[in-house]
């Protein structure tokens, strides 16, 4: 009875520290690569402030750390951590490089989206006066809202899964409990508990994406 308390316990936790890793890297990624998004989109050549070299830098920065597995990027990034944050281990330091890693791919999800827009759209705005940033915030966006509200859903997606695997840096979340409560002790049950929670989460996670998506598309 109190190995089955001293395990709840733990398990309500780890998905509370599941959740503060996942809201908190989608939002401060989230943010980060909206900017980057904008930024490749409105700086590619032909575009609304087209410079190539900020262009190229940005997009090959982007190119490079996007494909990296999220363990890799982690032990690569552990200086940058130890000097901004204080320590390479941990979930703040999990978070930190989430937030990192989900702002890099959000930036293509943003630019991608923003490219399907009706350029016709765009010279309207342009005929009717508009700067180039107003064009971004109150015409672009808002055109591609429903697409990028289903790509930040994949990112919530991602997270997830890469917050679980913060389990192996003592970064906490189920993940760290799937191993350290589960695999390691032979607890099986725990093993498939976990499992299940994290496919709850995503599952509600992308329901909540796909009707903000339709509401977005039905406007």
């Amino acid at each position: 009875m109190h190995e089955f308390l001293t395990n709840l316990a733990v398990y309500r936790e780890a998905i509370r520290q599941t959740f503060y890793i996942v809201l908190i890297s989608v939002s401060v990624g989230g943010l980060l690569g909206l900017g980057l998004g904008l930024m490749l989109y409105a700086t590619r050549p032909g575009s609304l402030s087209a410079n190539r070299p900020v262009f190229v830098l940005v997009n090959l920065l982007v190119n490079v750390v996007r494909p990296i597995p999220f363990v890799i990027f982690l032990t690569a990034i552990q200086p940058i951590m130890l000097h901004t944050i204080g320590t390479t281990i941990g979930t703040n330091a999990v978070t930190f490089a989430l937030s990192l890693s989900a702002a890099f791919a959000v930036s293509r999800i943003i630019e991608q989206n923003l490219l399907t827009v009706d350029p016709g759209v765009i010279e309207a705005a342009r005929a009717a006066g508009a700067r180039p940033i107003s064009i971004l915030v109150t015409v672009l966006i808002p055109e591609a809202l429903g697409p990028i509200i289903l790509g930040y859903t994949f990112i919530f997606v991602a997270v997830v899964d890469m917050s679980a695997q913060a389990g192996l840096f003592g970064g906490g979340g189920l993940g760290d409990f799937a191993i350290t409560y589960g695999s390691q002790r032979y607890n099986w049950p725990i093993v498939y508990i976990t499992v299940a929670t994290i496919v709850v989460i995503v599952q509600a996670g992308q329901f909540l994406g796909n009707w903000l998506a339709r509401r977005a598309l039905r406007r």
